[in-house]
C-alpha cells in the first residue's frame, strides 16, 4: 500500500515537472508573439503564463519537497508543503489578474491594430501546449496539483476565445474585442482563483475536507453493535488529498479482549472505506473513561 502511495506522488511531481516546462518555453514565445502581433489579449496572458511558469516551478520543488518522510520535527510528515504551493501559486494568479485589468481597461477606449493572422497560429500553439500539460494532470488529487490543473485548463479556455477573435479580426477590424477579451478571461481566470483560494485556506486553518461527512462517519462508527458511541472526532487534510482522522470511541466497561480486537478490526474496516492516511483511534470503557473534557 506504502509503495503505490510512492508511485503516485513520484507520478504528480513528474506530471507538474512537464507542466512546468511547457508552459516556460510557450511563455517566451507567447510574449514575443504578443509584441509580433501587437495583441493586448496575448501579451495579458503572457503575463498570466508567466506567473503560472513561477507556480509551477515552485508547485514542483515543493511536490517534491512534500515527499520526505517524517521527522522529529514534521511528525506527519512535508506534505502540507505541498499546500503551501497552492496557496503561494493562488496569490500570483490573483496579483497577476490585477496587473493585466489595469493594462486592459484603458485600452476599451483606445483600441489598437491587432495581426489577427498572428494571433490565430499563437492560438493554436497555445490550445496544444496547455492541452498537454491539463492532460498530464487529469487525474491527480492533491490540491497542488488540482489547482496547477484548473489553471492550465483556464489557459486552454482562454486560448480558444483567443482563436475565435481572432478568426473575427480576418474578416473585420472589430480591434476592441482584444481588450474586452482580455478582461473577460481575466475577471473568469479571478473568480476561480478566489474560489480556490478559499478552499486552500480552508485546509490551512483544517478544515474538514469536502469530501468527507463528519456526521455520517459517526454515525457509521455508531452503528458497530459494541461501540456506544463516540466523540472528539476531528479530520482534516495534510494537502487535499491525504486526510487525517482522531477520534474517542466508547465501549462496555466489561469488554471482553476479544471483543475489543472485533471492535477494532471493524473500527478500522470503516476508516479504511474512506481511504484515510492516518488515523488515530481512542477505545474508551464506559463514559467516565475519557481525560478530556468533551467540547464537541
Amino acid at each position: 500500500m506504502k509503495s503505490e502511495s510512492h508511485q503516485h506522488d513520484h507520478t504528480s511531481t513528474e506530471n507538474i515537472r512537464v507542466a512546468f516546462f511547457l508552459n516556460l518555453v510557450f511563455t517566451a514565445l507567447e510574449i514575443v508573439g504578443g509584441i509580433w502581433t501587437n495583441s493586448l489579449a496575448i501579451l495579458s496572458d503572457a503575463i498570466h503564463d508567466f506567473g503560472d511558469s513561477f507556480s509551477l516551478g515552485l508547485a514542483w520543488y515543493l511536490d517534491h519537497f512534500s515527499q520526505r518522510t517524517n521527522d522529529n520535527r514534521f511528525s506527519y510528515g512535508y506534505r502540507r508543503f505541498s499546500l503551501l504551493s497552492a496557496l503561494i501559486n493562488t496569490l500570483v494568479l490573483v496579483s497577476g489578474s490585477v496587473i493585466i485589468l489595469s493594462t486592459a481597461i484603458p485600452r476599451l477606449f483606445a483600441p489598437e491594430q491587432a495581426n489577427a493572422s498572428g494571433m490565430v497560429l499563437i492560438a493554436v500553439v497555445g490550445i496544444l501546449a496547455n492541452g498537454a500539460a491539463v492532460l498530464r494532470l487529469r487525474s491527480e488529487r492533491s490540491m497542488n496539483a488540482r489547482v496547477v490543473a484548473w489553471h492550465l485548463l483556464e489557459d486552454v479556455l482562454g486560448w480558444v476565445a483567443v482563436l475565435i477573435v481572432s478568426l473575427v479580426l480576418l474578416i473585420a477590424d472589430l480591434y476592441i474585442l482584444d481588450p474586452i477579451l482580455s478582461i473577460l478571461i481575466t475577471l473568469y481566470v479571478l473568480y476561480n482563483t478566489l474560489r480556490n483560494l478559499w478552499k486552500t485556506a480552508g485546509l490551512f486553518m483544517q478544515a474538514v475536507p469536502e469530501n468527507v461527512d463528519l456526521g455520517k462517519l459517526d454515525e457509521e462508527l455508531c452503528a458497530i453493535p459494541e461501540i456506544l458511541s463516540t466523540h472528539h472526532t476531528h479530520v482534516w487534510s495534510l494537502d487535499g488529498e491525504h486526510h487525517v482522522l482522531t477520534t474517542h470511541v466508547v465501549i462496555e466497561e466489561e469488554t471482553s479482549k476479544d471483543d475489543l480486537v472485533c471492535i477494532r478490526n471493524s473500527v478500522q474496516e470503516v476508516l479504511r472505506r474512506m481511504e484515510f492516511s492516518h488515523t488515530t483511534v481512542e477505545i474508551e470503557f464506559g463514559d467516565d473513561d475519557c481525560g478530556m473534557e468533551r467540547t464537541n
